[in-house]
Parts: C-alpha cells; structure tokens; sequence
C-alpha cells in the first residue's frame, strides 16, 4: 500500500468526520496541497474489516493521519481496557499513524464505560493513577502518546496543584507528550476557574507540546441557585473565537511550528469552511 510520507505534519491539518469523508476522497489531490494531515476519531474504526477502515485506508493514500482516542480512560482508577487497547494498536498497525493521542480525564468504573471525558481532582493520588495508565499504555503500544488537557466545567475543591503543574508532572515522569488544546483553555478559563489561560502558557513546559487543537464552543445560560450565569461548553460546532485565535498566536510564539488541527465536531459546515479556518491558522504558525 502506498502511503503518504509525514512531511507536511508541521502544517495545519484538519478533523476528517463522516460528512465530509466522500468530498475528500473525491478531491484530495487538491485538498493535499491546502493542508497537511487528517485526524480521525480512533474509535469509529475498530471494527475489524467492512467499508470504515477500507475507506480510510483510501485516505491515507493521500494524507498523513493521526489518530485519536476519547476512550482509553487513563484517568480511571481501575485502570485500562486491554481489549479496547488492542483494538488500537490494530489500527496502528493498519494505518501507520504520525500521532496517537487521548485525553486528561477518566470514564471507566470497573467494566463499565462512561460516554463521557470526566476531569481528574489535581491530586498527587490522581497523578499517579493516569502517571500508571499512560506508561502502560505507552509500553503496550511501544509508542509515545499524546495527552489532551480537559475542558472543565467546575473546580474540585482543595486542589494540591494546578492543571499546568499535573500535566508537566505527567509529560516527565511517563515520556508522554501534551495535545494542547487552546479552546479547552480558554472555555475553562472562563468557567468561574479562576486562571489566567496567559500565564497558564507560559507555565508549561515548552519541550512537551507536540500538537495543538483549535475549535469553537457555545455558550449556556445555567442557574446556579442564585442568578444565572454563562458557562462556555466545548461543543466543536463553531468558528474558532477571536480570544482563542490570540492564545493561538502566543502558543506559537512559545513552542514554535507545532502540527495543529481544526476541529469541528457537530453542526458541520461545508468543508471549505474548515479550509479556510486551516488557512488562517497556517498564516499565524508560518508567521505569514
């Protein structure tokens, strides 16, 4: 099978979803030369055989791919599925991935899985739960992965660290590296957390960031028993705000031409939206 070589990776690639799967692959000779990669949600490709994993292989003719995963749980205390992590490293085998990434959180309770990325307590006892998952992980699938920090709602109370110091505690101790999403900053900064997503930054380590994400949010009017207030929830169905378009820049600016990907989840638009969106991104990583 020929495959794609990884020398556009440092460029600005894009979520490939159901909905536009069948525009790509009709036109991905120029989409090939807008972009620099695909990323896909690992788990819409685990069943064995069929037309999901045949049709990817198509893309990934034309396209370097990163996968990524929303339910290995590292978080979880009962730690990992082994049959769900074996379904991975099938994919990687299959698809010769550049990246292969999850997320800061848990979801799992025994042999049950949550829909769901749950925050962690900033714990030492939390750091060595995902600290034990992530390295069995990483031995598994004899790999590095990425982590992705959380987009939080509401702040555990008695923290022992902060989110920036969890995660350069996490990158050192396991080899792991940061999936640094600058919406989830941002949403939850905003979200009555009480940090500057600046100074948060600037705090992190600048040899662990491998890939960025950028996407829109929402907003929603709760009330908390008192008055209603406005909480930002990271839906990935919106244009990239002009705030997280800012911290982009300042990412950039602090950890150099780092892969970054437009995502875009529900509501899609037409692709040449997410083009576009690519486009302006290309121009703050290249200093254009």
């Amino acid at each position: 099978m020929s495959k794609k070589t990884t020398n556009n990776i440092n460029k600005v690639g894009i979520g490939l979803r159901s909905t536009h799967i069948s525009y790509v692959l009709k036109n991905a000779e120029k989409i090939a030369k807008k972009i620099g990669w695909l990323e896909v949600h690992s788990e819409n490709y685990y069943a064995e055989g069929g037309a999901a994993i045949s049709t990817l292989l198509a893309v990934r003719k034309n396209f370097p791919i990163s996968l990524h995963s929303v339910g290995n749980a590292l978080g979880s205390a009962c730690g990992l599925d082994l049959n769900h992590l074996k379904k991975l490293k099938n994919l990687i085998e299959i698809i010769d991935p550049f990246l292969v990434s999850d997320h800061i959180s848990w979801g799992r309770l025994d042999e049950k899985h949550l829909n769901d990325l749950l925050p962690l307590p900033y714990t030492k006892a939390a750091l060595k739960v995902i600290a034990t998952n992530v390295s069995k992980m990483q031995d598994f699938l004899k790999r590095e992965i990425l982590v992705e920090n959380p987009s939080t709602y509401l702040a555990f109370k008695n923290p022992e660290m902060s989110e920036f110091d969890l995660i350069n505690q996490l990158c050192k101790t396991t080899g792991c590296k940061l999936l640094l999403d600058v919406n989830n900053i941002f949403v939850s900064s905003q979200n009555n957390l009480e940090f500057d997503p600046k100074e948060y930054l600037q705090k992190l380590d600048k040899k662990i960031v491998k890939e960025i994400h950028l996407a829109g949010h929402s907003r929603s009017e709760i009330f908390d028993g008192k008055k209603y207030q406005t909480i930002l929830i990271d839906t990935h169905d919106a244009l990239t705000c002009k705030e997280v378009w800012e911290l982009y820049a300042i990412a950039i600016k602090r950890f150099g031409q780092v892969s970054t990907l437009i995502e875009w989840d529900q509501d899609f638009p037409e692709f040449k939206v997410l083009l576009d969106e690519a486009k302006r991104a290309e121009k703050i990583l290249t200093n254009d």
